[in-house]
């Protein structure tokens, strides 16, 4: 079986302040469209853990210091066309300096029946 894959699912976590601004920016940006409705988007809350190397400028936590913080993580469905506008814009908005940042392929549906 062959897909053609048209759309994907871009996910990211983030603090819970810049939760909305990210969200506007990405789905402002053409993210978000599922069959006649547009801003189309969740979240969930989740934990975060990292350690900012020397190098780092981390937006919240200490270099050399594991962080583990509450976040966000925010979820859209997005077409392969636009994604790489709404990656800029999103990087644009996320106030982390190395946001990490999932774009997963979507399966259509109907190739199953």
């Amino acid at each position: 079986m062959i897909f053609d894959i048209k759309k994907v699912k871009i996910t990211v976590s983030m603090p819970f302040d810049s939760v909305q601004k990210v969200r506007d920016a990405i789905l402002n940006a053409g993210a978000g469209i599922i069959g006649n409705y547009t801003h189309c988007s969740i979240s969930t809350k989740c934990f975060g853990t990292f350690m900012p190397n020397t190098d780092a400028n981390p937006y919240i936590g200490e270099n050399n210091k594991l962080e583990f913080i509450e976040e966000e993580k925010l979820e859209v469905v997005c077409d392969i066309d636009k994604v790489k506008e709404v990656i800029s814009k999103l990087r644009e908005v996320h106030p982390y300096e190395e946001p990490a940042i999932n774009i997963i392929p979507l399966i259509d549906e109907t190739c199953f029946y």
